[in-house]
């Protein structure tokens, strides 16, 4: 599709999605949610590219959803459109291929969600963070889930009932995201970031990513058994063969595509 509100770019064997709403601070609207999932789904079809990186144009990540949206709908055209605002959470969780954002200066309300719902996250030091919709009335019910996730219940509720902002070490400590890294270096840092996980066998990445959030809210005795079966097919493919070859003999391996 011709994308606008979001770009895509590709750079050896990484794809970049970078959120362009500048002028509204990378807000959510419905082109831009639409964009969004569907350059997701492109990304995780596409065999030159390993891993993704969602970055954004302009002064802010993404100050949350467009609220100039929010007026005159019923309660099931709110619930049409509130569902594609968090679809990213359910499109990032069934991908193969790892996300990581990238973040700079304010990730807020449906921003921090999105945070929260990539599956790494580094970010600049002048990045904050916060669940700030219930400071304008409304609550970060869609970004609770994925925070829940990453934070625990105490700290997600701290965060989503006060709506108060942390800063990117606060966010780094209570696990939001992964690495900090000094502003003018963001776009750099997340480039080797992202290449570190791109030169991974391409398929051990995608089957291990699976196998995470399959086995996340099982069973204890029942991820296992469900982690076992996922590394007994991992083990019959050509990658894991190739890697311990190349391991034993000390030469770089070479992974197949996927």
């Amino acid at each position: 599709m011709a994308y606008s509100n979001v770009l895509i770019s590709k750079n050896d064997k990484i794809g970049f999605i970078t959120l362009n709403r500048p002028e509204f601070n990378n807000t959510f609207n419905i082109p831009l949610a639409t964009e969004l999932n569907e350059a997701l789904k492109e990304f995780d079809i596409d065999n030159s590219i390993n891993v993704i990186v969602i970055n954004a144009n302009g002064k802010n990540f993404c100050t949350g959803i467009d609220v100039n949206d929010l007026k005159g709908k019923t309660n099931i055209e709110y619930l049409k459109w509130v569902e594609l605002m968090e679809l990213m959470n359910t499109a990032i969780a069934n991908m193969a291929k790892p996300v990581i954002a990238s973040i700079h200066n304010i990730a807020v309300a449906n921003g921090i969600g999105l945070v929260a719902a990539c599956d790494l996250a580094i970010a600049a030091e002048n990045a904050k963070f916060g669940a700030t919709a219930i400071n304008v009335g409304l609550f970060c019910m869609g970004p609770a889930v994925p925070l829940s996730k990453s934070l625990g219940r105490k700290k997600t509720l701290e965060l989503i009932l006060t709506g108060d902002m942390i800063d990117a070490f606060e966010a780094q400590r209570i696990g939001l995201i992964n690495k900090v890294v000094p502003s003018d270096q963001l776009a750099e840092e997340t480039f080797l970031y992202a290449k570190k996980l791109a030169d991974k066998s391409p398929l051990a990445l995608q089957l291990g990513k699976q196998s995470f959030y399959k086995i996340e809210d099982l069973h204890f005795e029942k991820a296992l058994d469900l982690a076992n079966n996922h590394f007994a097919t991992l083990c019959t493919t050509e990658d894991a063969h190739e890697g311990v070859d190349a391991f034993l003999n000390k030469r770089k391996p070479v992974w197949k595509k996927r």
